[in-house]
């Protein structure tokens, strides 16, 4: 049979092995595992057929936990069962993991293996979850690359079915479950034949099943607990066996040599390291390196690491070695040394043999290891004295663990052309690059390779992507770092970004950006035009925006530098690339309508003729720089910022985060950023506005400000800073101006889109152009303070002149969710704590070094905490009880004070603070007293008791926030049972109605008939109606908002709950980046808008403290819909899509989300008592 190449990542090679094995799926999301549930979910809505001629049954569950108990009941029905997990998701799944290995339960387990988090939230790949599960039972399979993942899958099926022993099967998360490479896949028919069906027969024959009952899981005694427990030994002995039996036959069947353990390297070498994961593809580089020069190098590939057989392992060693070195991507405090460093040493003991070994740990968080780190691990051993438990990939100046990079190496295969892409979050980059990889993976001979590396912001942040492009197998588990082609699609790069660093003499340069020729002299910067000019570079600029915008793409310029990329590559034929190209439009757009392809042609048509090639001018060899004035930046900033955002943050040494070992970051650290990444951002129109301070209101990233003058202030201001007479009741001595910050700007648009003001007092505006006018404004806008208007804060335009203590965050431009946290932090900021579930909000709310959480005036501002995913609630209601707990003791000693021979003016303010206990805005003016009667008396031993704790005294107002995910699944016991406790904590739902910072996969707040990950044929089911189910309880104040809609009930909402003395739920409508939305993430609140008229969604406030005064709890607050429901689900692609992709079923399902979208509002209805 000929060998099938096709072009994939690791994540869908197991997709597409473990599908023929599985019947049943009991699946959850978590990055970056997602895709292979993902793809086996969408392969089962289209009817493919696995083994046994069925589409496999995929059941998403709440949580980790829920899933891993799917998968035990099915196998324990006797179905052969499969799941997908990472991380805290695995650590979620242990307890059930114990008991599948317990009853020998032939499931397997696919792992992108990922970090833990611990001091901080990391989602990039190691072993430390793999790690944590050594001990259950599971027998662990690695691989290193993405064939591995597609050979060593099916291995992990096979030898579970006949050693009736699960198996965890794990790769390194992003390194190999994101990398794009060109295998061969393994046919399903020739799979066939070694399946040990009798086996499958023994395993439902011991299934529970009443035909032929029996019991499991007893509880058992002292007694015989510890023989049963050693029973299953022989099963385990014959593991190594088994696995080495099916990787020969893989081996027949491919032609590839896999192992449990793969030697690789000189038959005489005296220095081996021994490793698993994606580094052995690196290690055997370098093993080829050092072989060329005279070296006796090897290296031992570990595959089987559960259960670890010493005499395979033994076996795989050369004879002839002198010093082994063992290396561990993971850590764990406080051990002799790490997992696979002790079972070496183990194996080396047990056998008898003398041979010094070493360990050393690498790779945490997916740190890049490269060919110059595995050299010093190589010239390590080669010392008299080889220094053990050792760091490579860091600097680690503070306890002296870390070797040195003494040479940097390079042994990519030659003639492999690298090439790196600089984009923008959203702007198509990585997609594009991924069609170009498939594209010449599967129309050439050539190998390909392609990896992405991105920063935590959302749509909105950088993203580098790694091609390359060889005859070649490529087997370079490393970012490139000596490149052919650089392209940067993204003008503003050109001041942050190193962009050319490690660009070969002669290579091609590529910058989309909107100057001409002539302008570039003056735009880039020095070290730039001397590098191109010095090193020959082949430098071509094109504006793609403009291109793109004029097709009614946007920002989408994907489609133009992939073909710019073609055209200067010359890897294939422009014009096969061309015919290629529109293939693949039609495949990748083609659910998402006509209008879409025939824009993304038209594109492909239009580019070649607006490049440029540049005539580099010989001055620019002789550029100098631009000195510019050093800022005034506190040292954080200097000294971890700046570096980490210029994508040097793997150059900090240790000694950098003394005093931060636990994970603490400084606030207010996203104003040094300035990433001026818009293309277009608002100008204020003085002569047009009407001063509704709706656009503040409303902006996402909160770079709006409503700005109050002075007399005094008004001298000073720049000749610029034009202002407008204030209107209101008490402003009339104040100038008003809306100020805009160009720099932190992302363009969404959002603010002109629902300005109210006639001709718009908001347009979009060149961003070059403003950043030249507003910059100085906006620096000058920050030294003029809030004013004491009177203005209620609790008012939308009084609240914009309140200064919000949460901005500049790297959330998607025109996210939903964060005009909600803005305006709590506007009103209740200063006196905050923050629980927050990980997710979007998480992600945006604090990826290190910036963190858009901020202080006022005095220092205050938001305190901010994330623990896991599915305990938030748990966690920020812990939060509340332990500053509960002080406040309580700060009362009782105020009470002994006050029995104590006091002034009677301190007694009063005690009083007044007792008073106040549990009001936030009182408690804050009685602290103030309470401080100034405090230090009256300073050797009071009371009042010092009262002083050591004065941080306490204002009263906090605590707040659980999290999206849907977490409030509707993984997290609704805990969100259930802190708000039955009935204490005062409030909770902030950011309703996105799909698992957002995952890539959008459904969840219980998902609509019928929308189209999500693991729903790709449209969720069956309704929406689960949390409001109800909290206001079933009676006590809990509940309220759904939707801020487009109605601004005014949004922000009444929020204040009601906060001064609720009970616990409050806030469900707010967050028009996501998922959904699709036809006119553009720049209407997300006027989509809003649209979902309550069109009867989507419902806005409403149920308060208990009314059923007090004898009237109805429950206020209804949107009226009766006034637009058509279909007109609005359909201007959304996850709507509109079903449609094209599953015609047949669309509308009927359409039908049923109209109809339980009436019965909803029907519901709210009754209870407001409104009749017919």
């Amino acid at each position: 049979m000929s060998k099938k190449m096709e072009t994939m990542d690791g994540n869908a090679a197991v997709a597409y092995t473990s599908y023929f094995f599985t019947e049943v799926a009991g699946i959850y999301p978590i990055t970056p595992s997602s895709p292979m549930a993902e793809l086996v979910d969408e392969w089962s809505a289209h009817g493919r057929k696995n083994m046994f001629g069925q589409p496999v049954k995929v059941i998403e569950m709440q949580s980790e936990a829920g899933a891993s108990g799917v998968v035990h009941g099915s196998l324990a029905a006797g179905a052969l069962t499969t799941t997908y997990t990472a991380s805290q998701g695995l650590l979620l799944m242990i307890p059930n993991m114990y008991k599948i290995s317990g009853e020998l339960l032939p499931g397997v387990f696919h792992v992108s293996a990922r970090a833990i988090a611990s001091h901080a939230l990391s989602i990039f790949g190691d072993h430390q979850d793999v790690m944590a599960c050594r001990q259950t039972g599971f027998a662990l399979l690695a691989s290193s690359n993405v064939q591995e993942v597609m050979d060593l899958g099916t291995i992990a099926h096979l030898c579970a079915i006949k050693s009736q022993i699960p198996f965890l099967h794990f790769f390194d998360g992003f390194r190999t479950s994101h990398e794009q490479q060109k295998i061969e896949l393994i046919d399903y028919e020739q799979i066939r034949p070694l399946v040990d069906y009798n086996a499958i027969n023994e395993f439902r024959e011991r299934s529970l099943n009443p035909e032929r009952p029996t019991v499991r899981g007893t509880a058992q005694n002292p007694d015989i607990y510890f023989q049963n427990r050693e029973a299953s030994n022989k099963f385990y002995d014959a593991v190594p066996g088994i696995v080495d039996n099916y990787m020969n036959e893989i081996n027949k069947l491919t032609g590839r040599n896999y192992k449990p353990f793969n030697y690789y390297g000189a038959e005489d070498a005296e220095y081996v390291v021994v490793s698993m994961g994606s580094v052995c593809d690196c290690v055997d580089e370098v093993v080829d390196y050092l072989t060329e020069r005279g070296w006796k190098a090897g290296a031992i590939r570990v595959h089987l690491y559960r259960p670890f057989s010493i005499e395979y392992f033994i076996n795989s060693l050369p004879k002839t070695v002198k010093k082994i070195a063992v290396l561990d991507r993971t850590k764990e405090p406080g051990a002799a040394g790490e997992p696979l460093y002790l079972d070496v040493i183990n194996a080396i003991k047990e056998s008898g043999l003398n041979v010094e070994t070493v360990g050393g740990r690498f790779g945490l968080g997916s740190k890049d290891t490269t060919p110059s780190q595995i050299y010093a691990v190589f010239n390590n051993l080669k010392k008299d004295n080889p220094k053990n438990r050792f760091t490579i990939g860091i600097v680690d100046d503070v306890t002296g663990l870390s070797l040195e990079e003494e040479e940097i190496i390079i042994t990519v295969p030659k003639g492999t052309i690298s090439c790196k892409f600089w984009g923008l979050g959203s702007d198509g980059t990585v997609g594009a690059n991924k069609t170009a990889v498939k594209i010449i993976g599967e129309h050439t001979d050539l190998y390909v390779q392609a990896y992405f590396s991105y920063d935590s912001k959302k749509s909105g942040g950088s993203t580098v992507s790694h091609l390359r492009f060889g005859p070649k197998p490529i087997r370079s588990p490393y970012l490139v770092f000596n490149a052919d082609y650089i392209a940067c699609h993204n003008q503003s790069f050109v001041n942050h970004f190193d962009l050319l660093k490690g660009l070969k003499k002669n290579g091609i340069f590529v910058l989309n950006c909107q100057w001409s020729e002539d302008e570039l002299e003056s735009r880039l910067p020095a070290s730039m035009r001397r590098y191109i000019a010095r090193n020959d570079i082949d430098f071509h600029i094109i504006n793609a925006t403009d291109i793109a915008v004029k097709a009614g793409l946007g920002n989408r310029i994907n489609m133009v530098m992939q073909m710019v990329f073609f055209k200067l590559a010359g890897i294939i034929p422009v014009d096969d690339a061309i015919r290629h190209l529109k293939k693949s439009v039609e495949e990748v757009y083609g659910r998402k309508g006509q209008k879409i392809v025939d824009m993304n042609k038209t594109v492909i048509d239009n580019t070649l003729e607006a490049l440029v090639k540049v005539k580099v001018p010989e001055s620019w060899k002789d550029a100098k720089d631009e000195e510019f004035p050093e800022k005034d930046e506190p040292d954080f900033v200097k000294q971890i910022q700046r570096p980490m955002a210029r994508h040097e943050g793997d150059e900090l040494p240790v000694s950098a985060f003394i005093g931060m070992e636990d994970g603490r970051f400084p606030v207010g650290t996203t104003k040094y950023e300035k990433r001026g990444i818009a293309v277009f951002v608002p100008q204020w129109q003085i002569d047009k506005c009407i001063q509704c301070n709706q656009c503040a209101y409303v902006c996402p990233h909160a770079v709006i400000r409503p700005i109050l003058l002075n007399k005094e202030e008004q001298i000073k201001v720049p000749d610029t800073f034009k202002a407008a007479d204030a209107r209101g009741k008490g402003l009339e001595q104040y100038k008003y101006r809306i100020q805009i910050s160009p720099l932190d700007c992302t363009g969404c648009g959002n603010c002109a889109d629902i300005c109210p003001a006639p001709g718009k007092a908001l347009i979009m505006n060149d961003a070059e152009e403003e950043i030249e006018k507003e910059a100085e404004n906006w620096e000058f806008s920050l030294s003029v303070p809030e004013k004491e208007t009177g203005l209620n804060p609790y008012t939308l335009k009084g609240s914009q002149f309140k200064r919000p203590l949460f901005e500049f965050h790297g959330a998607c431009p025109g996210c939903g969710e964060t005009p909600y946290i803005k305006l709590i932090t506007q009103l209740f900021g200063d006196r905050m704590v923050i629980a927050n579930a990980t997710g979007c909000s998480s992600i945006y709310g604090a990826s290190a070094p910036s963190i858009p959480y901020t202080t006022d005036s005095k220092g205050r501002g938001p305190a901010w905490g994330n623990s896991l995913f599915e305990d938030n609630a748990e966690y920020g209601y812990g939060i509340y009880l332990g500053a509960k707990q002080i406040r309580e003791k700060i009362a009782d000693l105020m009470r002994d004070a006050m029995n104590m021979d006091i002034d009677s003016e301190a007694k009063e303010v005690f009083q007044q603070w007792l008073d106040s206990f549990d009001n936030g805005e009182k408690s804050r003016k009685a602290s103030e007293d309470v401080l100034e009667a405090l230090r009256k008396n300073p050797d009071n031993p009371v009042y010092k008791q009262i002083l050591s704790l004065k941080d306490y005294l204002v009263k906090q107002s605590v707040w659980i926030i999290g999206g849907d995910g977490w409030a509707y699944d993984i997290g609704f016991g805990g969100v259930d049972h802190v708000l039955a406790m009935g204490d005062d904590i409030n909770i902030l739902v950011l309703d996105s109605e799909v698992y957002s910072n995952t890539g959008g996969q459904s969840s219980k707040s998902t609509p019928t008939a929308a189209v999500a990950k693991f729903a790709a044929a449209g969720k069956k089911t309704r929406k689960k109606d949390l409001g109800m189910m909290a206001m079933s309880y009676g006590y809990v104040y509940v309220a759904q908002i939707a801020m487009g809609a109605n601004m005014n009930q949004t922000i009444k909402a929020i204040a009601e709950a906060e001064n609720y003395k009970g616990p409050s739920l806030i469900i707010a409508y967050s028009p996501c980046i998922n959904h699709g939305i036809r006119t553009g993430m720049g209407t997300s609140i006027m989509e809003e808008k649209k979902a309550v008229e069109s009867g989507y969604w419902h806005l409403y406030r149920y308060n208990p403290e009314l059923k007090e005064q004898g009237k109805n709890p429950f206020i209804l607050d949107s009226r009766e819909p006034s637009k058509e429901f279909r007109d609005f689900i359909k201007g959304e692609i996850r709507y509109a899509q079903l449609a094209n992709v599953f015609p047949d079923i669309a509308e009927k399902m359409y039908d049923a989300a109209e109809k339980h979208a009436k019965e909803r509002y029907e519901k709210y209805r009754s209870l407001a008592g409104i009749s017919e």
